[in-house]
C-alpha cells in the first residue's frame, strides 16, 4: 500500500507538471513527453486505474479576437488546469459557437441573460459590469437584405412599444467602412483601430478623434482629413445614391457591394413603414470585429424641452448587424452559417424609464397585481382567502397579505407602495349586504359592487379583456 500511495503521488505531481508547461505554453513537443510519462505512471497504478484514458484538452480561446479593441474589457479567468477562460462578453459569440457545435445551419431565436464587462460601471446611465440582454438573431442562407430589414423592423416595433420617445437607428456596413478606409489610404493593419476611432464620433467632436488617430495611432494627417470628409456625412437613401456616384468610393468593390445592399434594405425598410426610423450614418462603425456587413444603433432622441424632462445620457439602447463569418470560426472545417441579429440593452432601457418616472414624480411599480383583497375588521381571513381564489380563477391577477388579521390602512398603505390600483375591501356589512367594496388606490374613491359583478368591474377598470371561456 506504501508503493501505491508513493506512485499516487507521482501521478499528482506529473500531472501538476503538465499543467504547469500548459499554463506557460510551452511547445507541443515538451507537452506531449511529459504527457507520455504521466500516462506510463497511471497505468503502473493496476489495469483498473490504467483503463481510464486521460484526456489532454485543447484550450478554446473563445471569445480572443472577436471583439477588436474591446477585448479588454472582457473578464478573464483561469480553471484548475491553467486553461484560459472568460466570462461571456456578449451573447452573439456563444450563440455562434452553439450552432457550429451543433451543426445548425438555420435557426430564428431570441435570448435574455446576464453578460460581463470589465468597464466603468456608471449606474445613472445604465452601464453595469453584470447585465441583461435581449438578443434576436437570423442564421441561414437567405437572399440579400430580407432578415436584416426584419431584425430593423423588430428594433423599431420594441422601441416603439417601450414608448421611449422618439429615437433613430443608426445604419452603415462595415464594407462601406473598410472601402473608405482603403481609399482614403489607411494601412491594411491599422482598419479595426482607426474604425474604433470612428465609433466615438457620437461622444465627442471629429477633432478629438482626428487628434487621436494622428496623435496616438500614427495616421497621416491628410488620410484623417479624407475620412472626415466621409464619416461627418449623413441621411438617407439619397446619400446612398450619392456615393455611388462618388468617383473614388465606387471604384472599390467592397463599398459598391455594401452601398448596393444598403440602398436594397431601404427599399424594404419603407415597405415596412419603418424608413423614416433610419438614417444612413458614415461615422456608425461597431467596434466588435465580428461584423462583416451591415450595422445598426438605436438612439433615443430626447430634447429637455419635452415634458419637463432632463436628457438622459445612456448612449444606445440597441444594436446589432451582420456577421457572417463568425461560426465558421467555430467550426472544424470553418463551415459559414449567414447570421444576422439585434442585441437591446435590458438595464439601460430601465435606467430611462426609471429617471422618466423620477422627474414627472411618478412610482416605479414593481408588481402587476391589479387588486388587493383586504379585510376592515378581524377573523376575516378565509373570506379573503375564498375572494383571492375565485379571483385567482376568473384570472385576474390578485393577492392578499399573509396575516390573519392586518389593519386596513396598513393594507391600503401597501397598495400605494406597490403601485397596486384597486383594492376589495371586506367587512361584515359588505358581507351581509352581498358586496365588496372595491376602492381606487389613486382617487380614493369606494363604490359597492355586487359579489357577482365584481370580476366584470376589475376587468373594465383595468382594460383587460373579459374571459368567455
Amino acid at each position: 500500500m506504501a508503493d501505491r500511495a508513493a506512485l499516487e503521488d507521482l501521478v499528482r505531481l506529473q500531472g501538476e507538471r503538465v499543467r504547469g508547461l500548459k499554463q506557460q505554453k510551452a511547445s507541443t513537443e515538451q507537452i506531449e513527453e511529459e504527457v507520455a510519462k504521466l500516462l506510463k505512471l497511471r497505468a503502473q497504478l493496476g489495469p483498473d486505474e490504467g483503463k481510464q484514458k486521460f484526456v489532454l484538452k485543447t484550450p478554446k480561446e473563445t471569445l480572443t479576437g472577436k471583439y477588436g479593441e474591446d477585448s479588454k474589457l472582457i473578464y478573464d479567468l483561469k480553471d484548475q488546469g491553467g486553461e484560459l477562460l472568460s466570462l461571456r462578453y456578449d451573447l452573439t459569440v456563444p450563440f455562434a459557437r452553439y450552432l457550429a457545435m451543433n451543426k445548425l445551419t438555420n435557426i430564428k431565436r431570441y435570448h435574455i441573460a446576464k453578460v460581463y464587462r470589465r468597464d466603468n460601471p456608471a449606474m445613472t446611465r445604465g452601464r453595469y459590469r453584470e447585465f441583461y440582454q435581449c438578443d434576436f438573431d437570423i442564421a441561414g442562407q437567405f437572399d440579400p437584405m430580407i432578415p436584416d430589414a426584419e431584425c430593423l423592423k423588430i428594433m423599431c416595433e420594441i422601441l416603439s412599444s417601450l414608448q421611449l420617445g422618439d429615437f433613430l437607428v443608426k445604419v452603415n456596413d462595415r464594407r462601406i467602412l473598410d472601402g473608405m478606409f482603403a481609399i482614403c489610404g489607411v494601412p491594411d493593419s491599422k482598419f479595426r483601430t482607426i474604425c474604433s476611432s470612428v465609433d466615438k464620433l457620437d461622444k465627442v467632436s471629429w477633432e478629438e478623434v482626428k487628434n487621436e488617430m494622428v496623435g496616438e495611432k500614427g495616421l497621416a494627417p491628410e488620410v484623417a482629413d479624407c475620412i472626415g470628409d466621409y464619416v461627418q456625412q449623413h441621411g438617407g437613401v439619397s446619400l446612398v445614391e450619392q456615393l455611388l456616384q462618388d468617383p473614388k468610393l465606387s471604384q472599390n468593390k467592397q463599398a459598391l457591394e455594401g452601398l448596393g445592399d444598403l440602398k436594397l434594405l431601404f427599399e424594404y425598410l419603407t415597405l415596412f413603414g419603418i424608413a423614416d426610423k433610419i438614417s444612413f450614418d458614415l461615422s456608425l462603425a461597431r467596434g466588435l470585429d465580428y461584423y462583416t456587413g451591415v450595422i445598426y444603433e438605436a438612439v433615443l432622441l430626447q430634447s429637455p424641452a419635452q415634458a419637463g424632462e432632463e436628457p438622459v445620457g445612456v448612449g444606445s439602447v440597441a444594436a446589432g448587424g451582420r456577421y457572417d463569418g463568425l461560426v465558421g470560426m467555430f467550426d472544424p472545417k470553418g463551415r459559414k452559417v449567414p447570421c444576422v441579429g439585434l442585441s437591446i440593452g435590458v438595464e439601460r432601457i430601465f435606467s430611462i424609464v426609471e429617471q422618466r418616472l423620477e422627474t414627472l414624480e411618478e412610482k416605479v411599480r414593481t408588481t402587476e397585481t391589479q387588486v388587493l383583497v383586504a379585510s376592515a375588521q378581524k377573523k376575516l381571513l378565509e373570506e379573503r382567502l375564498k375572494l383571492v381564489s375565485e379571483l385567482w380563477d376568473a384570472g385576474i391577477k390578485a393577492e392578499l397579505l399573509y396575516k390573519k388579521n392586518p389593519k386596513l390602512l396598513n393594507q391600503l398603505q401597501y397598495c400605494e407602495e406597490a403601485g397596486i390600483p384597486l383594492v376589495a375591501i371586506i367587512g361584515e356589512q359588505e358581507l351581509k349586504d352581498g358586496v365588496i367594496k372595491l376602492r381606487s388606490v389613486a382617487s380614493r374613491e369606494e363604490v359597492d359592487i355586487r359579489r357577482e359583478d365584481l370580476v366584470e368591474e376589475i376587468k373594465r377598470r383595468t382594460s383587460q379583456p373579459l374571459c368567455l371561456c
